[in-house]
C-alpha cells in the first residue's frame, strides 16, 4: 500500500510534499529481504511504515536539530507513517523505534550492533558511494578468529580481512590493527564500515599495497555512556599488543615488524589507538585517529618516530582541530596527513572516506 505524501516531524508540525520533497522514494538497502519500507529518496528524506495496531504512539530515534526524531502518524489500518523532516546526512545511521515508551528494532531494517546493542541500520546513498560499493572485483576475505587471552581468561573474537590472493603463495603481509568505537564491537568495520569492499575496490584500482586489517573488540570491561572517563587502556593493551598480535603474527602470514604494522581508530578506538602507539611506539609505525583526537609533538618526543601519522574528522566536527594538529606536527618534523569529510559528522560516512584516504598512505 502507497503511503500517504505527509511529512511528520519530531515537534508535530506536519508538511506536505508539495513543499519540496520528491515521491522518488525506494527501500533502504539495507532493508530485511523483501521489506518495503523503511524508505529514502534521492534528496536524502527517509519514510518510516511500521504496523503497530494496538500501539498508540511511535517515534523514530533517527530525526534532524536533536529534536527528538520523527514522531510517526497512526492509520486506520493500524500502519504508523512519517517521513523525516529534513534530508539526512548520507551514508548509514543507527535508529530504533519507541512504542509506547518502549524501544524495539524497527522490524523492516536490518540490524547492526550500535550504542551496546543490536539497532536497526538504513543507508542514505551518497554521491561517492561508488568506492564503498560492492563490484565485480577480486574479494578478499572476512574470517572470525577465537584467540586465547590469559589475561582476561577467555578466549575473545576478532575478524581479520585477507587480500585477495592471500594464501594462494608464501607472500607475506602488512597489518593495520582496526578498531571500532564505543558501544560498537567487532563487527561494525566490516558490516557499518564495508571495510573489506573499500579495500577490495582500492586494490582492483591499484591504487594501494595489499594489507591484513585485523579487527577486535575494544572493550574489557563494561563501560556506560557517559562513563567513558573510566576506562582504563591497561588491560585491552595487553590484550592487543601481549596476545593479538602475537596470535595473528604466528597464525597469519605477516611482515611482523614495526615498520609493516599499523594500528587506527575512530573516536573511542582513536583514543585508544592514541594511548597505544604512545606506549608501546616500538610495536607500531604508522598512527591513525579518524575522530579520534590528535596528537602533540611533545608527546611524541624522544620516542621511535611514527612513519605516518594521519588525523581525521568530519567537515561537522571539530576540522579546524584536526587541521592545527597536523600543521604543528609537520613543523615539528613529523610525516602528518589530515583529512577533512565533507558535510557528515560524527559518522560512518566520515570513517569510510578516512580509511579510503588512509590505505594508501600505509606501507609505502
Amino acid at each position: 500500500m502507497a503511503l500517504a505524501a505527509t511529512l511528520v516531524c519530531g515537534l508535530g508540525h506536519a508538511q506536505t510534499s508539495s513543499e519540496g520533497i520528491k515521491e522518488d522514494f525506494k527501500p533502504s538497502t539495507l532493508n530485511q529481504p523483501g521489506q518495503e519500507y523503511p524508505q529514502v529518496n534521492s534528496q536524502g528524506y527517509a519514510r518510516f511504515r511500521v504496523k503497530a495496531p494496538q500501539a498508540d504512539s511511535i517515534r523514530v530515534s533517527l530525526g534532524l536539530g536533536g529534536r527528538g526524531g520523527t514522531l510517526l502518524t497512526k492509520g486506520a489500518d493500524g500502519f504508523f507513517t512519517g517521513t523525516t523532516e529534513g534530508p539526512m546526512d548520507e551514508g548509514f545511521h543507527y535508529y530504533h523505534l519507541t512504542i509506547d515508551g518502549g524501544i524495539f528494532n524497527d522490524p523492516g531494517a536490518l540490524n547492526f550492533y550500535g550504542s551496546t546493542r543490536w539497532e536497526s541500520g538504513i543507508e542514505i546513498p551518497a554521491k561517492d558511494q561508488d568506492f564503498y560499493a560492492l563490484k565485480d572485483v577480486p574479494h578478499g576475505n572476512v574470517q572470525q578468529i577465537l584467540f586465547p587471552s590469559k589475561s582476561t581468561n577467555t578466549s575473545r573474537r576478532a575478524f581479520v580481512y585477507t587480500p585477495p590472493g592471500y594464501g594462494k603463495s608464501p607472500k607475506k603481509y602488512p597489518v593495520l590493527y582496526l578498531q571500532h568505537g564505543w558501544g560498537e564491537d567487532e563487527t561494525a568495520w566490516t558490516n557499518q564500515g564495508r571495510a573489506n569492499l573499500i579495500m577490495d575496490n582500492l586494490i582492483a584500482e591499484g591504487k594501494i599495497k595489499p594489507f591484513i586489517i585485523v579487527m577486535t573488540y575494544g572493550m574489557t570491561n563494561e563501560i556506560k555512556w557517559g562513563g567513558i572517563r573510566n576506562f582504563k587502556i591497561d588491560p585491552f593493551q595487553t590484550v592487543l599488543t601481549e596476545e593479538l598480535i602475537p596470535y595473528i603474527d604466528a597464525n597469519f602470514q605477516t611482515i611482523a615488524d614495526r615498520n609493516n604494522r599499523a594500528m587506527a581508530g575512530l573516536s573511542m578506538g582513536g583514543m585508544e589507538t592514541h594511548s597505544i602507539t604512545l606506549n608501546k611506539p616500538d610495536l607500531f609505525g604508522y598512527y591513525a585517529l579518524l575522530s579520534g583526537g590528535t596528537y602533540k609533538p611533545e608527546e611524541l618526543k624522544d620516542k621511535a618516530k611514527p612513519r605516518l601519522i594521519f588525523l581525521s574528522c568530519g567537515s561537522k566536527e571539530r576540522p579546524e582541530g584536526v587541521k592545527n594538529a597536523a600543521t604543528a606536527l609537520k613543523e615539528a618534523g613529523y610525516n602528518a596527513v589530515s583529512y577533512i569529510s565533507e558535510n557528515t559528522a560524527h559518522e560512518f560516512l566520515t570513517w569510510r572516506r578516512s580509511l579510503r584516504e588512509l590505505a594508501p598512505l600505509l606501507f609505502n
